[in-house]
This record gives structure tokens, sequence and C-alpha cells, in this order.
């Protein structure tokens, strides 16, 4: 899948995706899962006699022969103010905290007051500028602490602000932070953190009360260790009923062959669990369902398998159809080693690996990774000139929706909780980037450990495959190579791998792109199944239909900081020219108007693409008289926002989601759409991006423009095994 988006000059925005719940063996025991993160260490069953059959590896070809670590450095004109915190800093701010009586602080591997993050705080862009441009003093470094307080009745998060740093006795202090979040505090209750708890007590209800169920209907039971042919994967978000707090559960085939495909296997088999408060001898299983049928107890459930015309479609079985290892079949000629792209000259462009700067051709910038929002782009310059100040993804989202399947119908996911950095791994040199590419490391601070991805994002320029520009003329032939420079990274989130590109083109435009493939998480088609609820694509199989959308930040800053928002339409018109002898012409004319204030700010793209918005400079014109401008557009891929409309599942946490694009005037206390933890108390939520437009001015002022990228996603067999890059 791709979904894409395109900054051009005068201006362009490119993109294309996929995901789901997890599982984890710790201690013999397999927790529920959320988000299609069934887990490599749960090996199921495997039938064969022998050890389980590796997935085999086909070889990239080998080196052209050039030296693909010929890389040229170069050193930063300023250190990268965006960078995350030191390993020395993350290890001085967790003893400082420690050592704060306030806080009580408990070591990582106790839940009860647990530090969960620390990074950077970002600084304030004026702080940034001046420094960037003015040359003055480089902005004083703080801290963001993310901190969980789970030995209460009613257990939250709670965001810190640690600083200044480097920690030095009776300078650095310690305090809530509230200011950079619309809820009035940095502070989200949390529902669901006992999870051992709530892993004894589902286990035990499908490995006690309903096994023999489960073994009547599945031939199997979900026991929650290596006895099991089944796991548990429950609903995200929590379901809030009033003031009750559900889940609903479902039972997965454990994969018996080399691919962990879970994702794949529903049964079917479902129930509902009313997990309200932190005793869990008040906790109970309040529904079932089985192929399609809603049964409001147990009872009714056995009562209904005793009866006859009772349909037991079955299990979906693992099998090859379900993985992805080479099938042995081939296509003509496939023996032969495919093309390959090469540098002959090795790079050309320049890398400072220690500021993570970079210059290629005409564009310079600074990259900056963090656990939960994965790689950013800062101060983008073109032609010495800075045209972005910020550019990065900010939330992904995976909506699902069934009349028939409430497992499915109660699912929609926000990834940025589980870490586009978190998840991001190392590259594999030759398939996820050409063999010639330059590689950087990234880390993150988590579990009071720095953890470091070797080589998880990767820096190449390539020959996009058709020119630039071309023209013949009666005796010449003028063409010119499209050569693109890319930044990538990959994150791995549950059953999605994310493709992050941020392309850079001669003329001047760059092109976000996102591309998505992985397992679908799909849903079990039941006896009578509707069609209007997805498509049958295997045994007992079907494809859970869902949103994708992906939502960017991009603070662009033309010929400076005061900016404003044209909107520049083509409308067809009639009318009587001078020169038309009184005959009415149908044609059409451009129709240019300005945003006034984020009254008007949020926009959808024209069903005809007639529509086009560019950020621009009214105080800085051309030689001819026109605003300079960049103009944002939808490129190659699939351009989309959330279909459903006021989502009961993502209450409030996802108001970012209901149109294409957004304009609004840039704050320091606003400095993203989202928040990572939203989706724990959805109608509560942390950053509530509904909140940004309270009518503030949009003329000449610092601009922010969020832009979605997606896809409506209605799987069919062509997803088996895995949805593909497109």
């Amino acid at each position: 899948m791709q979904f894409s988006s395109l900054l051009v000059l005068l201006a362009a925005v490119n993109l294309a995706y996929t995901r789901r719940s997890s599982l984890l063996q710790r201690h013999g025991t397999l927790p529920l899962v959320n988000h299609g993160m069934f887990p490599s260490t749960q090996t199921g069953h495997y039938s064969g006699n022998g050890p389980r059959a590796p997935v085999e590896r086909r070889q990239a070809p080998e080196s052209s022969g050039c030296d693909a670590n010929s890389q040229l450095s170069v050193t930063a004109p300023k250190s990268n103010i965006f960078a995350g915190l030191t390993t020395d800093e993350t290890i001085a701010i967790t003893a400082f905290l420690h050592d704060q009586k306030s806080l009580n602080l408990t070591a990582a591997s106790n839940a009860t007051r647990q530090i969960i993050t620390v990074e950077l705080l970002q600084p304030n862009k004026s702080d940034a500028l001046s420094y960037l441009d003015s040359g003055s003093q480089a902005p004083v470094r703080h801290a963001r602490a993310l901190i969980r307080f789970g030995a209460t009745l009613e257990p939250y998060l709670q965001e810190y602000l640690v600083g200044p740093l480097p920690v030095a006795a009776g300078k650095t202090t310690v305090a809530p932070l509230d200011s950079i979040f619309n809820k009035g505090r940095g502070y989200q209750r949390l529902y669901n953190v006992d999870t051992e708890a709530l892993t004894a007590f589902s286990y035990g209800y499908t490995s006690t009360n309903i096994s023999d169920i489960s073994q009547q209907l599945l031939n199997g039971t979900a026991t929650g260790d290596a006895s099991g042919t089944f796991a548990l994967a429950g609903t995200t978000p929590l379901i809030f009923e009033g003031d009750r707090v559900l889940q609903w559960n479902q039972l997965y085939a454990l994969h018996t062959g080399a691919c962990e495909d879970e994702d794949i296997l529903p049964s079917g088999l479902m129930f509902k669990t009313d997990i309200t408060g932190r005793d869990p001898s008040k906790w109970s299983v309040v529904a079932l369902q089985y192929n399609g049928i809603f049964y409001e107890s147990e009872a009714d459930l056995r009562k209904a398998i005793n009866s006859s015309g009772f349909v037991k479609p079955g299990p979906n079985v693992d099998g090859t159809w379900a993985c992805t290892d080479y099938n042995n079949v081939s296509f003509p000629h496939d023996e032969l080693n495919p093309p390959v792209s090469v540098a002959p000259d090795g790079a050309r462009f320049t890398v400072d690996v220690e500021e993570k700067y970079i210059e290629w051709m005409d564009f310079t910038f600074y990259l900056s990774s963090s656990k939960y929002l994965g790689t950013q782009l800062h101060n983008i310059r073109y032609k010495g000139e800075r045209i972005i100040y910020e550019l990065g993804i900010q939330e992904a989202m995976a909506h699902y929706a069934s009349a028939s399947d409430p497992f499915q119908a109660s699912n929609a996911y926000l990834d940025s909780e589980y870490g586009f950095g978190q998840t991001g791994w190392q590259l594999v040199s030759g398939f996820d980037c050409p063999v010639y590419a330059t590689y950087l490391n990234t880390s993150y601070y988590t579990g009071e450990t720095t953890h470091v991805h070797p080589s998880s994002i990767c820096l190449f320029e390539y020959d996009t495959g058709y020119p630039i520009q071309r023209h013949t003329a009666g005796s010449y032939v003028s063409v010119t190579k499209n050569i693109a420079f890319t930044v990538r990274s990959i994150s791995t989130v549950g059953n999605y791998d994310y493709m992050f590109d941020y392309e850079f083109f001669l003329d001047g435009s760059i092109h976000v792109t996102v591309r998505a493939s992985g397992y679908i998480e799909s849903s079990f088609w039941a006896t009578g199944t509707q069609s209007n609820d997805g498509f049958h694509i295997h045994d007992n199989l079907a494809g859970s239909m869902h949103d994708h959308v992906l939502n960017y930040k991009v603070d662009l800053d033309v010929a400076g900081t005061a900016n404003s928002v044209a909107k520049t339409e083509l409308v067809p018109i009639t009318k009587v020219y001078p020169w038309s002898n009184g005959r009415e012409i149908n044609t059409m004319t451009i129709d240019r108007t300005y945003l006034a204030s984020e009254d008007e700010g949020k926009l959808s793209w024209d069903a005809n693409n007639n529509v086009m918005y560019s950020v621009l400079n009214k105080d800085a014109v051309n030689p001819y008289g026109e605003y300079r401008s960049y103009k944002i557009m939808p490129a190659t891929g699939n351009r989309n926002h959330l279909t459903i409309q006021n989502s009961t599942t993502l209450g409030k946490s996802a108001n970012w989601a209901t149109h294409h694009l957004y304009a609004v005037q840039r704050k320091d206390t606003e400095p993203s759409s989202a928040y990572p933890y939203n989706g724990r108390d959805p109608n509560n939520p942390v950053v509530d991006f509904a909140k940004f437009f309270d009518g503030d001015s949009l003329d000449q002022e610092d601009i922010v423009i969020y832009f979605n990228l997606g896809m409506h996603h209605i799987p069919d067999q062509s997803d088996l095994p895995n949805t593909v890059f497109t």
C-alpha cells in the first residue's frame, strides 16, 4: 500500500501502508495480545519430527565492486539542538529523579512508580532560530520524563520537566510538565495496568471454564503456556460503557510452521470481559460470540452447541498459504539476477554522523529520532534559505469496523504508543535500501536503559526511472535525469511494517511517502456473513475493513516565519468576453482567496483536484510581483481521512483525522496534534486536536500545516499472505 503527499516550490507532499495486538512469553505464560504483536518467542506446535524449518533468505546480489562505504563527510555548521539526549544525560537524569523523595520512584523492574521514558524536550522555536540564524547561544536543554504511578486505585501517567541540563546540584529541578498539553496537565489515567492479573484471569477462563467448548469447536485450547494451541488477543482501546471498563478477547491459533502468522488465524470464538477496577475477583465474563452469533452467557452458548442445526465451521488452519517463505514457485527466468542500482563514484552527499546533518545538492537539514515519533527532519534549507523548520509524523491510525465481529468493531490503533522509533529495526541492505546506501543508528531511552538500533535509517540517491525534464525540438532532444535523495526508515508496529520516505528532488520539491506491508488483521468469516462486512479471502477468513490515516506536521517558513495560506481554485464559468462576439463561452477561471483564521483551517482536497493550497509570504514577492510560496498537494498513492464520523471507539483522541489537512497558527504550547497515550482514555485525551482551532489569525503569522496520508483498506486475496508495498 502507498500513501503520498508533495511539497513543491512555488511549491509540493507523498504515502502507502498496514498493522495490530501483542504477545510475549514471560515466565512460561502468554500475556494478552494487543495490536497483532504475537511473539516470536512463542513457537506454536510444529507437527514434523525434525526441527522447525527456518525461513529462507534469498540473497541480494553481490556489490558491483563500487565502494559502498565511500561516504563523504562534512562538519555541521551548528550543533544539532534537535537531537536526542546523550546516554550520559539520561543516566544523570534517571539518578536525579530517583533522588527526588517526592516521586518515591522504584526500579524499572517494579511497575509501581516507574520511569517509562526520558527524552529531550524540543526547544522553543524562537530560541532555536536565534541560535540557528543569529549566532546566539544554543538553547538551554531540558528533558521530559514520563513516569507511571501504579500503586494507587487510579493508576496514571504524568509528564515531568527536568532541567536545565546538564544535571547540576542546586540548579536542576523537576516539576510537572503541563504547558504543552491542552488537557491542562500532562496526565493520563490508566485502566489496564494489571496486565499479569488480566492475563491470569483471561487464560484462567479459557483453560478452565470453556476449555471443553474450545476443544469441541476448535480442537484446541488457550492455556497461556506451552500446552496450549491458541493464544488470546484483546481489543484496543478498552471499551468504556458508562462507568464500566470492558474488553473483547478472541482465540487465535498459534502458528505451526516457520512463519509467525497468528494475525490471519482468528477462531471466531470470543468473549467480552468486564475488568472495571483493580480487584480481579470482581472481574467477569459478560458475553460470548462464536461464528458471528452473539450469546449473552456461557450457558446460552452451551445450549446452542447442543441444539440441532448448530454450525461448527472449525478454525483457520495454518499452512503454506499463510507463510511468506519462498514456495519454490518461480517466474520465467527468475533464476537470473534482477537489475540493481549502483553508485559508480560513491555517495554524492555529505553527512556529519555525530550531528546527523546532511547536505545534498541544494538541500541541507538535520535529523532526530525519538522512541515514539521515530525519524523527524529539522531546519530544512534550500539554496541556503530555510523552507521548513520541522517535518515529521505525529500519529498513525488503523480504525477497524464490522457489523458481525465485535472484536474487530472495537479495534482502533494509535500507533505512536508502540513507538515508531522503538520499532524501527536494522534495515536489510539490498532489499530495504540499495547496497550502496549510507546507514545511521538511532537510539531511545526506556526502562532506564538506552537502546541502540544500528543501521535503522538509510540515506541514498536513486534514479527515479523517468526524466525530470524532456523536450524534443526540431534539431535536438533535451532530457535531464531525475535523481532523488531519500531518507528512509521502517517501523514494524505489530502486524504492519511502515516504510517512511522523505524524498528530495532537484526542482526543490519534497515528497513524503509511506508504504505498508505485513499481515492484515483479519476477522473470522462467519456463516452467513454479509458482503458489506468484507471479502471472503480464505477458508474461514475475512478481510476486515479499516481506514489507515497517518498525520504529519510541516512547519513551513517561506522567506521568514510570517506567512499566510492561499486557496487557489479552478472554477467553471460561463461568460461573454469582449472578443467572443456576444457568444457565451463555457470555460474556467482562477479564484484566489486567503484563509483569515483557524476557523477556516480544516481543509479537504476537492474530488477533482482543482483546489490547491499554498503557504506564502505577502511581504516577499518575486521579480514578477507574485508572492513567494510553497504549494502543498497530494502526489501518487492514496489520500483520505477517517470515514467514520465521531468515532465511538476513539472519542476525542483522533480529531486530527477528520479532514485531509489543517492550517493552524504555530504555538510552542501546541507542539503536536496527538499524544502517544491518548488511546488509554479516548474521551479524555491529553492532546485534543480540536482545541487547536480557537480562531487565531492565519494572516502573516507563523503557520503550521498538518496533513493526512492513508488509505481505505478492504483486504482481499491479494493481501495474503502479506499486504505488499506498491
